[in-house]
This record gives C-alpha cells, sequence and structure tokens, in this order.
C-alpha cells in the first residue's frame, strides 16, 4: 500500500510549483500526490491535470470526493466547472470526468463524514463574502459545514494578520493567490499546507493572498483508509 504523507499528528508543507507531475492510468491525465494512503483506491488529495481532450473512465466515489478548480473546464455528465468551482459528490456518487480544453483541479478523495451526503456545487466567482469583524482585513466565502468540518476561501487584504489562530480538528490550506505568511516560513500561491490537530500559528499576508481552507477533519473522525 502507496503511504505519502500518511502521518496527519504531522506538519506538512508542499510547494506544487516545485513538484513532478505523475502519469496516471489514462492518457493525458497526470497527478501530483500531496497525501495518500492506498493505491488507486486510496484515502488523498492530490492535484489533477488534465490535457485537452484527455478523460478518466466512468467510476464511483464509495467515501466521497471533493474538488476544486483551480484552471480551465472540469466535466463529466453532470455539468461543467469552471476554474473557481467547488464541488462536493458524496459517497455513492457516480460520473465520468473529461475535460475538453484542459484542467486542473485539486482533490481529496474518502475524507466524508459517512452521514454527510450532499452534493454541493458552488461557483465562488459569483459568491457573496462575508466580512469577518473581529478579524479586521480578513473576509470569508463559506463552502460547507458539517460536524465539526468547515470549508471556505478565505481573502487576506494587504498588511491583514491574525495574531493567535488555533487549529482544533486541523487545518488544510492551499494557497490560490498571492503570498501568506506566518512565524514558520513563507508560503506563495500553489502552495499547500497540512497543519495537525492542536496546531496553532499567527498568519499574515503583506500584499493579500487568497486561501482555500479545509478545518475540523484531522481528529481521526473522518480519516477512513482502505
Amino acid at each position: 500500500m502507496m503511504r505519502i504523507n500518511a502521518d496527519y499528528a504531522e506538519r506538512v508543507v508542499i510547494d506544487t510549483n516545485t513538484r513532478d507531475w505523475v502519469p496516471t492510468p489514462w492518457i493525458g491525465v497526470y497527478r501530483m500526490m500531496l497525501d495518500r494512503i492506498g493505491d488507486e483506491v486510496a484515502l488523498a488529495t492530490t492535484i489533477v491535470r488534465y490535457a485537452r481532450n484527455s478523460n478518466v473512465e466512468a467510476h464511483t466515489h464509495d467515501k466521497g470526493e471533493e474538488f476544486f478548480v483551480l484552471e480551465g473546464v472540469f466535466e463529466d455528465e453532470h455539468g461543467s466547472y469552471p476554474a473557481g468551482t467547488y464541488v462536493r459528490n458524496p459517497p455513492g456518487s457516480h460520473h465520468t470526468p473529461k475535460s475538453e480544453g484542459g484542467c486542473k483541479i485539486f482533490v481529496k478523495l474518502r475524507h466524508f463524514a459517512e452521514d454527510d451526503g450532499r452534493r454541493i456545487v458552488i461557483d465562488t466567482k459569483a459568491g457573496e463574502w462575508q466580512q469577518r469583524e473581529e478579524r479586521p482585513g480578513l473576509s470569508t466565502l463559506p463552502l460547507h459545514e458539517h460536524g465539526a468540518e468547515r470549508v471556505y476561501l478565505v481573502r487576506f487584504e494587504a498588511g491583514a494578520k491574525v495574531d493567535d489562530d488555533p487549529h482544533p480538528g486541523g487545518e488544510e490550506v492551499l494557497v490560490l493567490e498571492g503570498v501568506l505568511k506566518d512565524e514558520h516560513g513563507t508560503y506563495p500561491a500553489g502552495t499547500w499546507l497540512r497543519q495537525p490537530d492542536g496546531s496553532r500559528h499567527a498568519p499574515h499576508s503583506e500584499g493579500g493572498c487568497l486561501l482555500w481552507v479545509k478545518r475540523g477533519h484531522l481528529d481521526g473522525a473522518n480519516i477512513d483508509a482502505p
């Protein structure tokens, strides 16, 4: 069984701009594995790149799939999802992915709670942002909430900071635009961070940034490897 960054108690930082793409079993489809427990059926966090006119065979997500379209347009028999679209396909869902013009997606597999069965499709470019009054310079766009799990986009205005940001249940961050910083380092667009249950930091951004964030899911309750 393949194991990549499989210890969820460890902090992980990956600059995906410096990583190589690995071919998948499907022609024109490549992936960058960020964490993984399992082989083709796996608990996984991955960035997947589709070349023009590429596709993946029909398959079922028996324990759910969550993805965010980073570039291009992702497609299946249920619709077309341009860059900035957030999708949750619940356990038992079925589709045949493809991309006519090519695309890149950030995808998580098998991270769903057993009772989380709602399908979600959100065009974040048309979403309504909420100002964080308790944290000046920050705004959020909620995407999903179930139990302790929260998924949302966060925008830091230039100079915005958080003095202390605890992570009960852990946190994942994908930097979509700009540069995020904290006391541990600097994270340009394309950086993926996984911070374990109970961790904390003091994030800030000098020039502003946009983040995809997922919290509360790394306490072990929803980690279900094959």
